[in-house]
């Protein structure tokens, strides 16, 4: 440096001793100064003070030669300390040239900066808060500096920073918020655990209310949250656990919209193999937890977000059972915000018109605006590739469903094969749920969800097909589903198409007890959908045998008690009668045999049956004898189970004009261990009455004459041993014991009005087809007809 110039009123001692390279002749200088500009201040001379600071920063502070800017550093802390009180005038020329040296190369430089800036933040105290930011950003790079020393000197100086601002009530927290929002998002420890501190401070500060500003910065304490370092990971925790403290006492000041997808982004695990996304995932659905149950009906519009990060999580192990657990009561608080008014459209108009007339050109522009914060975010972690929805309608007062994103969001879930069982059981209930709250705008989206729903027949799981038929069913009954056009839901085959029958009313709308005992098939309080169930899960069993063989009596009886099991088999009866694939026609009336007449769901259907005492009765034996001429065995047993005593008779004398194969005789030998069983025990008892039963005892020995030698034969041919001789039994007055049997005989009679002779022909002629297929079938193995109906 160039002693000969004038450095007044500086002295030429002072500038030679700051220039020195030992500290302590640039600290006699600076105690040299310091008494210059005391005797300046005694003298209100503010011109020759700027100018000696002027001098320092310019010349020493600043200038190329290190010695000389270590001079400068302490010759401004000294003027500080001479100022006293009056530092706060002169702030900016004292402070911005030691903050320049807060970049200087050499460690040593920084380490006198730090030092010489605490001095003058000392002295300050409260003037140094309108130069807050300044300060601030110099702090957060040396929070990270390399140097032990730097960095102990940066420590200090940040604790005197934070007592000061503890201390006053003039901080400005507006001006501050855009500069922490940015350093929020550093990837340096050092830091992050410098900014954590920071924002822990501001948040235990009363004057200071941070949580204003929390959408700003939540999105960054989640990045920190996923920090290795342990001590960073638990400091962030104890500041989100402050806010969600304070979230919880003042509700209604919370920004509730405007952080929730913030919560959705970091609900969704982008790294399974990192391990602290987990810790970040259980936070924000904890938060996300709070959240719903505390805003309510505030978070609807965000709700097929919530679901696409929620509904993963219930299929979690007990490695996460803590998220598993805080997502299960984020789904179910969602799901009880979707009410019965959800479903009104008047209510969506009026408030689309009068409220937000933009939103007929398109979404409202505060989309873009509500999604800037979180782009940095994202870009910073690589969550690109993360749900993330923006709701329909931001900026109106009144909360709308966004059905069409939670459905959308329920049919993704269903078509992914990797989705977890709990997670597909959820959809259902979600599927549901919608079902019974917004019935009439659900039933848009049914067309596009029934395929997936028939499809989830399928599935590994029993309690999944159980909700789904619980799904299917309600689709089925729902008063909202009544249209005019019946037809198959599957767009790609519209041959599997069938009229709701005449009897039914067209128009009639089905009432709510659609599931009372006292429907009947002759008037079906079913909706159109009903009949395209019946016909597309009978043709999924004809397309997977397996599925039929395995749970085609689990999927029947779960249907017969969620709808009436009258309706579900006079309308499968209805449809086999036009099936043209007659094995599997055959096989489906098998199947409903059995369950008819052993399941304890049927119970009631079968004592319908078993009188024939009503119209309706007798009409819903009529269709399914119909459809039950496809298997001959099973016909019989239709007849044993209605008392048809005669006709079975009929039928068994016309077994002989069959092919009988090892199956007949295998489906013969079950209904003899049927005869045995519980369900027929007035079939047994009414062999005691030989003389008005002949034709029962006459069907059972034609049973025994088509068995072979076989245990099933002797069976039978034990139980017929048994028949007493009539002679034995008439033990009461006859006349009255007649009298009885003819009044039973004659209100049976009254409603059973059926042509015996036309039914047995109807027998003769869908056996006859059966016949022809078979040789066919042997004529042509390879040949397999298309299913579809006659």
């Amino acid at each position: 440096m160039n002693t000969e110039k004038d450095f007044s009123p500086l002295t030429p001692n002072i500038v030679r001793a700051l220039n020195d390279k030992l500290y302590e002749k640039r600290k006699v200088a600076a105690l040299e100064i310091e008494k210059l500009v005391r005797e300046f201040v005694a003298q209100n001379n503010s011109t020759q003070i700027r100018h000696v600071i002027q001098i320092l920063a310019s010349e020493f502070a600043l200038s190329q030669h290190p010695h000389s800017r270590k001079g400068g550093l302490i010759g401004l802390a000294a003027c500080s300390i001479a100022l006293g009180k009056d530092s706060g005038l002169y702030l900016k020329e004292l402070i911005e040239p030691v903050l320049t040296c807060f970049n200087d190369s050499d460690s040593r430089l920084r380490y006198y900066a730090c030092e010489a800036l605490y001095n003058i933040v000392k002295v300050a105290r409260g003037a140094v808060l309108p130069h807050f930011n300044l300060l601030f950003d110099g702090l957060s790079k040396l929070a990270a500096d390399p140097d032990p020393n730097v960095k102990s000197g940066s420590e200090l100086l940040d604790r005197l920073l934070k007592d000061i601002v503890t201390e006053s009530n003039k901080f400005d927290l507006v001006a501050f918020v855009p500069l922490l929002r940015e350093r929020i998002y550093s990837n340096n420890q050092y830091a992050r655990q410098f900014i954590i501190s920071w924002i822990h401070v501001l948040e235990s500060v009363p004057d200071i209310n941070l949580l204003d500003y929390l959408p700003e910065i939540l999105d960054g304490l989640f990045q920190i949250l996923g920090d290795n370092s342990k001590e960073i990971r638990r400091m962030c925790e104890v500041v989100l656990g402050e806010f969600l403290k304070e979230i919880k006492k003042t509700p209604s000041s919370v920004k509730f919209a405007e952080m929730a997808n913030i919560l959705v982004i970091h609900c969704q695990v982008a790294d399974e193999t990192k391990l602290t996304n987990d810790l970040i995932q259980l936070t924000a659905m904890t938060w996300m937890r709070e959240f719903i149950q505390l805003a309510g009906r505030v978070m609807l519009p965000y709700s097929s977000g919530i679901l696409t990060a929620v509904l993963p999580c219930l299929s979690y192990d007990d490695r996460k059972k803590n998220t598993k657990e805080a997502a299960s009561a984020c789904n179910h608080s969602l799901m009880k915000l979707v009410t019965p008014e959800d479903d009104e459209e008047e209510e969506e108009e009026k408030s689309g018109s009068t409220e937000s007339p933009s939103r007929e050109d398109g979404q409202p522009k505060s989309e873009a605006d509500g999604n800037d914060m979180l782009n940095a975010s994202q870009e910073s972690v690589g969550l690109s590739n993360i749900s993330f929805f923006t709701p329909t309608s931001v900026d109106r007062p009144l909360v709308t469903l966004d059905l069409d994103g939670i459905v959308q969001v329920l049919d993704r879930h269903l078509h992914d094969s990797s989705t977890g069982m709990m997670t597909r059981i959820a959809v259902l209930k979600w599927v549901y749920h919608l079902y019974i709250k917004t019935p009439r705008k659900m039933f848009r989206h049914t067309d596009s969800l029934f395929p997936m729903l028939l499809k989830t027949l399928s599935d590994e799981s029993d309690e999944v097909i159980l909700k789904d038929l619980e799904v299917l069913a309600e689709i089925a009954s729902s008063p909202a589903g009544q249209t005019d056009q019946v037809g198959s839901c599957d767009s790609t085959d519209h041959k599997l198409e069938l009229k709701v029958p005449e009897s039914a009313k067209p128009g009639q709308q089905p009432s709510t007890g659609s599931k009372a005992v006292d429907s009947s098939p002759s008037t079906p309080s079913m909706n159109s959908y009903f009949y395209k169930f019946m016909i597309n899960l009978l043709k999924r069993f004809s397309l997977e045998r397996k599925l039929l063989e395995n749970r085609g009596a689990f999927i029947i009886r779960q249907l017969c008690l969620l709808l009436h099991a009258e309706n579900i088999f006079h309308s499968m009866a209805d449809i086999l009668l036009k099936e043209e694939d007659l094995k599997f026609a055959s096989t489906m009336v098998q199947t409903l045999n059995t369950i008819l007449l052993t399941s304890a769901e049927l119970f009631q259907l079968r004592n319908q049956l078993k009188d024939l005492r009503t119209q309706e009765s007798c009409t819903l034996f009529c269709c399914l004898y119909r459809s039950w001429c496809h298997n001959p065995v099973a016909t019989v047993s239709l007849c044993f189970l209605t008392q048809n005593y005669k006709h079975a008779y009929d039928l068994i004398q016309k077994f002989g004009d069959l092919e009988v194969t090892v199956d007949f005789l295998m489906e013969v030998d079950k209904l003899v261990q049927l005869i045995e069983s519980p369900i027929f025990t007035y079939l047994r008892l009414q062999l005691l009455d030989v003389e008005n039963n002949p034709y029962l005892i006459k069907a059972l020995y034609g049973l025994l004459m088509l068995l072979p030698q076989s245990q099933a034969f002797q069976l039978l041919s034990h139980r017929l041993r048994c028949v007493p001789n009539p002679e034995l039994m008439r033990t009461v007055d006859e006349s009255k014991y007649m009298d009885s049997k003819l009044q039973v005989a004659s209100k049976r009679a009254t409603h059973t009005q059926m042509d015996c002779t036309e039914l047995l022909q109807h027998f003769d002629r869908v056996q006859s087809k059966h016949l022809e297929v078979r040789h066919q079938r042997s004529g042509r193995a390879s040949d397999h007809p298309d299913r579809k109906l006659m």
